[in-house]
C-alpha cells in the first residue's frame, strides 16, 4: 500500500475529507442527545461552581477498502484507557460523552469475567434466570453503576466503526460543546487511523481476490486536532494522547505534538508499560504518573484522572469561568 501526504493548507483538506465522506446517519438523533445532555448537564452544581462535561474518545478507528466494506485497515486499541478513564472521571464528578469504537472495552465491565455473557448467567426454572453466584457481585456491581450513570443523565454514549464516523461525530460533540467554554474538556484517548482511501475512490463492492498484487493508494487524514483547538471548542481543556514503541522517541514526540496542535496536556505512554505508567507532557513540566501496586485493582487511570481533573480546575480557575 502507498500512502500520500496532502500538500494542502488544513483547512482545504479538513474540508476535501468532510465533503466526501458519506453521511453520517441518524446526525439529527445525535444531535438532539447532545443538546439535551450538555443543557441537562450545565447547570451549576451545589457548590455553585459550573459542571464539567469531558468527551472521552476510545478505541480504534477503521479505515475501509469498499464501500461495501468487507475489508478494512485497523487500528491497535482495545478501549481499556477509555473505558476505564470513565469510570474515574464520573467519580471525579463530570458528565461524560463517551464516544467508542462498536464492540471495544465499555465502562464498569473490567470487573466482570471474561467469560460470555451467557455463561454468567443460570436458569432457577424454566421462566427465570439468575446471575451464577461466582459472578454474581462483579456483574450486579457493574449494572448498577452503568444504571445509576446513564438514568442519572451522567454518561451519554456514542459507538463509531470507521474514520468517516469518528471525525464528524468528533465535529459534532466538539461543536456542541463549545457553549461550555472552558468547563468543556476532550480526553483523546482513541486510535485514529493516520492513513485512509477517499470515498470517491473506493471500490463499491468486495475486491475480488485472484490477483497476485493489491495496489491501495492510501492518503493522509488531515489532523482535525489543530480544527479541535481552533475552530470547533477553542475554550476547551484538551488532552491527546501519544502512543510508541520505542521509549527513545516517546517524550520529543509528545513534545511536538503538544506544541503543533496546541494541546494542554499529551499523555505519553509506552506500549509495553502503558498499564502500568505514563508521562502527562505539559509546557512547564513532564510528570510521570505511576499504578499504585499496593492496592489491588488500582489502575494507573484512577491518579491520571486525579492530575488531569486538577489541572482542568485550575485552567477554569485561571480563565475566570469558574462561577
Amino acid at each position: 500500500m502507498d500512502a500520500t501526504n496532502g500538500s494542502q493548507p488544513l483547512e482545504p483538506q479538513a474540508k476535501a475529507f468532510f465533503d466526501s465522506a458519506p453521511p453520517l446517519q441518524n446526525t439529527h438523533q445525535i444531535t438532539q442527545n447532545l443538546v439535551q445532555f450538555i443543557q441537562h448537564n450545565s447547570s451549576q452544581s451545589e457548590n455553585g461552581d459550573s459542571k464539567r462535561i469531558v468527551c472521552v474518545t476510545s478505541g480504534g478507528t477503521t479505515a475501509p477498502l469498499e464501500q461495501r466494506c468487507v475489508r478494512y485497515v485497523d487500528n491497535f486499541s482495545s478501549g481499556h484507557r477509555g473505558a476505564t478513564s470513565t469510570e474515574y472521571f464520573l467519580k471525579a464528578g463530570y458528565a461524560v460523552i463517551f464516544l467508542y469504537r462498536r464492540g471495544s472495552f465499555q465502562p464498569f465491565c473490567r470487573s466482570l469475567p471474561d467469560d460470555p455473557l451467557l455463561e454468567c448467567f443460570e436458569p432457577t426454572d424454566e421462566l427465570n434466570i439468575q446471575v451464577r453466584e461466582d459472578y454474581s457481585e462483579a456483574v450486579k456491581r457493574a449494572i448498577v453503576d452503568h444504571h445509576a450513570a446513564v438514568t442519572g443523565g451522567l454518561l451519554l454514549k456514542l459507538p463509531f466503526n470507521t474514520i468517516f464516523e469518528y471525525l464528524q461525530m468528533l465535529q459534532l460533540v466538539a461543536t456542541s460543546m463549545r457553549c461550555l467554554g472552558p468547563c468543556a474538556m476532550f480526553y483523546l484517548a482513541a486510535a485514529v487511523s493516520d492513513f485512509y482511501v477517499p470515498w470517491k475512490d473506493m471500490v463499491e463492492h468486495k475486491i475480488q481476490s485472484g490477483s497476485h498484487l493489491l495496489d491501495v493508494q492510501l492518503v493522509q487524514v488531515p489532523k482535525m486536532l489543530a480544527m479541535l483547538r481552533k475552530d470547533w471548542a477553542p475554550l476547551a481543556f484538551c488532552v491527546s494522547f501519544k502512543l510508541e514503541t520505542d521509549s527513545n522517541i516517546l517524550l520529543n514526540k509528545a513534545a511536538t505534538a503538544l506544541e503543533k496542535y496546541k494541546m494542554h496536556a499529551v499523555v505519553a505512554n509506552e506500549l509495553t508499560t502503558r498499564k502500568e505508567q505514563v508521562v502527562v507532557v505539559t509546557r512547564a513540566e513532564n510528570i510521570i504518573v505511576q499504578r499504585d501496586n499496593s492496592h489491588s485493582g488500582n489502575d494507573v487511570e484512577n491518579p491520571l484522572i486525579k492530575l488531569l481533573s486538577a489541572r482542568h480546575a485550575a485552567y477554569i480557575k485561571d480563565s475566570g469561568s469558574g462561577k
